[in-house]
């Protein structure tokens, strides 16, 4: 019988113990004794504890910090504030009630159960899925990897967040984001506008609901890189020359001049507008569509925990993350509107259906995003987080069909830049965490041997996206909407729906797309296309948008329209 490996051995938690509040003896995690009277104290009730104040929590966060030696971390300055604003001031007097009676009891009792449960995350990393690593440590620049958390113990991860109980000292180190919520309270003190206590509104509301019932499910965290240097069995970084000599036909192209990415229901791969750092300003005070996303599906935030800066070929897709509320507006407009019950179906990981790739586009850009470095920089970016690995693979090596709705082509090709391979072995390492559902077996959770079987059809996962990396980024929305196009139809996406969001500038989206799929361009034909623009633009010979130059036409429609 093989031996459990001790937890000091252990590479995954040695690599995140730095970072967690906790401490580690004789493969035993636990919370300091002094940390252990304050939640125990916490989790018998104000009756016991008499915290039933913002002041008083804060003072017990202090406490709870000094317990762990974090006092030479300090907080935001105004974070005491933040925290007394909020609970004392901005919730009703039956809300507050309510919140330090329940819900902080049942935290703090979550906060307790916290070591046991990474230690039985751990127990079952290794088994999860054949051959794979799961187990919770920190993601590097340029390692891909997969994590994948239940979300209680997620629950508990946002838990010491609120209580601002992770150490932050070393990870500018890592280049690791923000990650306890002493920042987003602080905000209310310096400027108590609407949209900062609406966020805070949508964590506490899931604080809420999971202490009413801790859902059982799981979330993956993937890393995906696309190596610089040729590698076998993978893709590498592509070049100009592997995107002007593709003849793969163009995926199918939907304009939604309404709608919200998150309200899709075709299980579509939703695009994360990102910064390159996981979550962007969620926890201090951005408000667009990132930090929305992140405020409505709380979730991700944990991948702030162990996710460092993204590199320009790489992505993080996340898969299974829950939705518990609602909002309205947008920035400054943004509200917290209500509960939201998410019933998207779960696959045999106890993961929801709801795929999140976060992809970071160049910030202001100016000019330079039409130069040929930066054009291959993008569009390699969203190829890397657009790209169906294992579909992709199959088809180069001729067991996927052409799926796209011409007439039938020649398309025994090779992209330059990929060594293809045959081998089984490879099949099933290039998996992906979409796929992953695949191998395993619903009954036991674990990895069939059998998996090299052919996947399962994916053709039903496209792309739903928008104005990435235009509005705060700065970026030519025509230029971005064809870069997005490209990567999908060369990542083999069925489709991508693209939300305009009501953007003038992509008005004629739906007759550009049309008139190009009405002419059969692979992704090669309309790649050169944009290249010849980009030279154009760059010389001072053309000073029109990319639809309009493509398109005369549509110049003479938009002034009749005026």
């Amino acid at each position: 019988m093989e031996m459990e490996m001790k937890m000091e051995d252990r590479e995954d938690l040695n690599s995140i113990l730095p970072y967690l509040p906790l401490l580690l003896r004789s493969s035993t995690l636990f919370w300091p004794s002094q940390a252990i009277e304050i939640l125990k104290l916490l989790a018998a009730g104000p009756d016991r504890s008499r915290l039933n104040s913002g002041d008083l929590f804060f003072r017990t966060i202090t406490d709870l910090r000094r317990s762990l030696s974090l006092s030479s971390d300090p907080l935001a300055f105004s974070a005491h504030q933040g925290y007394v604003i909020f609970f004392d001031q901005l919730i009703s007097t039956e809300e507050s009630k309510k919140w330090f009676e329940e819900i902080l009891p049942a935290l703090a009792n979550l906060l307790l159960r916290f070591p046991s449960l990474l230690e039985s995350h751990y127990q079952n990393a290794d088994n999860l899925i054949n051959g794979v690593k799961t187990g919770l440590r920190i993601l590097n620049s340029q390692e891909a990897g997969l994590v994948v958390l239940s979300q209680e113990l997620i629950a508990a991860l946002l838990g010491c967040s609120l209580f601002c109980l992770f150490p932050v000292a070393i990870r500018g180190d890592k280049h690791l984001p923000t990650i306890n919520f002493d920042h987003l309270f602080a905000s209310l003190h310096d400027s108590c506008d609407q949209k900062q206590q609406s966020k805070i509104k949508c964590i506490i509301h899931y604080f809420e609901r999971i202490c009413a019932q801790i859902p059982r499910g799981s979330v993956s965290f993937e890393r995906n890189v696309l190596p610089l240097e040729q590698r076998p069995l993978c893709v590498s970084y592509p070049d100009a020359n592997f995107w002007n000599g593709s003849s793969i036909p163009l995926c199918k192209f939907e304009v939604c001049s309404f709608g919200l990415i998150e309200d899709q229901s075709s299980g579509a791969l939703e695009v994360d507008f990102a910064n390159k750092y996981f979550g962007g300003g969620a926890l201090h005070r951005g408000c667009v569509q990132e930090e929305i996303r992140f405020m409505i599906n709380p979730e991700l935030i944990a991948g702030m925990l162990f996710l460092p800066a993204l590199e320009d070929n790489e992505s993080i897709e996340v898969v299974g993350a829950e939705r518990f509320s609602n909002y309205t507006g947008y920035a400054s407009s943004f509200r917290f509107s209500g509960d939201y019950v998410d019933k998207k179906e779960m696959n045999s990981l106890g993961r929801r259906k709801t795929r999140i790739v976060a992809i970071d586009a160049l910030c202001h850009p100016g000019m330079r995003q039409y130069k040929i470095k930066y054009l291959l920089r993008e569009i390699n970016k969203a190829f890397c987080g657009f790209m169906d690995q294992s579909k992709y693979d199959q088809y180069e090596r001729g067991l996927v069909k052409n799926d796209c709705s011409r007439d039938e082509q020649d398309t025994d090709m090779k992209d330059p830049n990929y060594e293809g391979t045959s081998n089984l072995e490879a099949e099933a390492a290039s998996t992906s965490i979409e796929t992953l559902e695949e191998f395993v077996d619903p009954m036991t959770e674990t990895c069939q041997e059998n998996a090299h079987l052919p996947l399962k059809n994916q053709d039903d996962i496209g792309i739903a996206t928008g104005n990435w990396g235009c509005g705060a980024f700065g970026g030519d929305p025509e230029l971005k909407t064809i870069i997005q196009w490209l990567a999908a139809s060369q990542g083999r996406r069925p489709f991508i729906t693209y939300y305009t969001f009501g953007l003038r500038a992509l008005q004629n989206l739906d007759q550009v797309s049309e008139w190009i799929l009405v002419h059969k361009w692979t992704v090669g034909d309309l790649w050169n296309m944009v290249v010849e623009y980009c030279m154009q633009v760059l010389k001072g010979e053309t000073y029109d948008g990319f639809f309009t130059w493509l398109l005369p036409s549509l110049s003479s429609h938009d002034e009749e329209g005026e």
